[in-house]
């Protein structure tokens, strides 16, 4: 039998009340470390990027969209070959595919199952350049590599424009080297905005992997 006094019983209920809220912020920081998307790394990555592909439905400047901080950052996060090509290149099939049929279907004669070549390749370009630059969440190794990335995919993507007459469709200039270089002068103008929409998803994205695990391990492949 254990007796206490009334100022015991007291002492220990007030000591009891003070220590529930430090109890409640314990239970809920155990229980966001162990939440689903937190454990589950990949689901949080695919969250990102479909996040991100979706975002291109919004109005946005000339060229600012997410494509190159998805290819950069899914090729620097998922090391698994197969996962890390189909995440993204599937996120972007299926915006494009409301793009191109819900939001600009009067410029299309028929119903549009793909964009453009010259898009896909230059998406592929900046997933492999991620895959081989970025090894850990480093600022300024983010910085340098999204700016090459803008700069790859300005090159391949208004390239493929050129390019497109030697694979037997409507070509906009002559197939020669001026040709080439009128094309790369066209699409100047619109390379401030592939070069600003870069580095603001590769920083929202790498920033927010980087949050999510933080507090546990530095940078995380999956």
């Amino acid at each position: 039998i254990v007796c206490c006094t009334k100022e015991h019983r007291s002492t220990f209920d007030r000591e009891n009340r003070e220590s529930l809220p430090r109890v409640m912020i314990s239970h809920y920081l155990y229980a966001m470390k162990n939440a689903t998307i937190i454990r589950n790394p990949w689901l949080l990555a695919g969250g990102l990027i479909l996040a991100a592909a979706m975002s291109r439905l919004l109005p946005h400047p000339y060229n600012f969209t997410p494509l190159g901080g998805m290819a950069l950052f899914a090729g620097a996060v998922f090391r698994k070959q197969w996962f890390a090509f189909l995440v993204p290149f599937l996120a972007l099939w299926m915006s494009d595919l409301v793009l191109n049929n819900l939001v600009y279907g009067h410029l299309f004669e028929s119903f549009s199952w793909f964009g453009s070549l010259g898009t896909y390749l230059g998406f592929a370009g900046i997933f492999i350049l991620g895959r081989l630059m970025i090894t850990q969440v480093r600022p300024g190794r983010i910085l340098i590599t999204s700016i090459l990335g803008s700069v790859l995919f300005f090159l391949i993507s208004n390239g493929m424009v050129w390019a497109q007459g030697f694979l037997g469709y409507p070509s906009l200039y002559p197939l020669n080297p001026g040709g080439l270089m009128m094309s790369y002068t066209a699409g100047l103008p619109f390379f401030g905005g592939t070069l600003l929409g870069d580095l603001f998803y590769n920083t929202a994205l790498f920033g927010a992997w980087h949050l999510a695990y933080r507090q546990q391990i530095s940078w995380q492949h999956i």
